[in-house]
């Protein structure tokens, strides 16, 4: 059975829906098409791309997490920020994937470098990369111009880890946030890597006011968060719609 559900969202956007465990999108250019983030690997994604186009396809990870480059074994090369190529190097060295590389007699494809301010070309459509450190330190969002949608991974959705070895602190995040808040008058949608709908960017406002929280120490109605690294916690914001995760030994400033 197919893991993975395309939905067409716009005339140039599908999303790849896999098994409800990370979702990356396909974006349709008149020359070239873009996949964004692989997601888990059991499926050949390239397959599903080409039941949509036969253009060129052209690969880029979000960041180095194993749920969204394990797809990347379908393609020849992809392209990830610099600071996020060791994490995706220690993910595709993980016993269960290592074993169904092995199994299926397949390897993944060389890391190229992409950088904050590169800008692709599809034909009739672009694509900019905006380097948003936080979930990791090379977490990127990908920004369609022409179509004013705004794909950002892990790196800004409704329920954001922030625990993790590789994250950013809440008060480095904030400031990066910052730095790229410009985006809300350059997008009207953002599309993340565990929700294949479109949300207002306006949340981008509601993030960052959780964050402030954090910031601030308002954490007194906060609750332990476990997952498969221990016990972090976790912290609700905007009505308890969304969730920030922060280690459990975080402090405020």
């Amino acid at each position: 059975m197919d893991r993975i559900k395309v939905q067409r969202l716009n005339p140039h956007i599908f999303s790849m829906d896999d098994a409800g465990e990370s979702i990356g999108y396909l974006v349709v250019g008149m020359e070239k098409a873009l996949v964004i983030d692989t997601m888990n690997g059991y499926q050949d994604v390239r397959a599903v791309a080409r039941t949509i186009t036969e253009l060129p396809l052209m690969v880029i990870n979000t960041h180095g997490h194993g749920d969204h480059i394990y797809g990347d074994i379908y393609f020849e090369e992809v392209y990830i920020h610099p600071l996020d190529m060791e994490v995706a190097r220690r993910h595709s060295q993980m016993d269960g994937f290592m074993m169904m590389m092995a199994e299926r007699g397949m390897h993944m494809p060389p890391f190229l470098p992409i950088q904050h301010g590169d800008v692709i070309d599809l034909g009739g459509l672009t694509v900019e990369v905006v380097h948003l450190p936080g979930h990791t330190k090379g977490s990127i969002l990908l920004l369609l111009r022409e179509d004013r949608v705004l794909f950002t991974g892990d790196a800004i959705n409704t329920h954001l880890w922030m625990q993790l070895e590789e994250s950013s602190s809440p008060q480095d995040f904030l400031q990066a946030l910052d730095k790229i808040m410009y985006l809300k008058d350059q997008a009207d949608h953002i599309l993340h890597g565990h929700y294949g709908q479109f949300l207002p960017i306006s949340f981008m406002e509601r993030l960052r006011e959780g964050v402030l929280q954090l910031c601030r120490g308002e954490t007194g109605e906060d609750t332990d968060y476990t997952y498969f690294g221990g016990i972090a916690r976790q912290h609700l914001y905007d009505g308890g719609n969304a969730s920030i995760v922060y280690p459990k030994s975080y402090r405020a400033e």
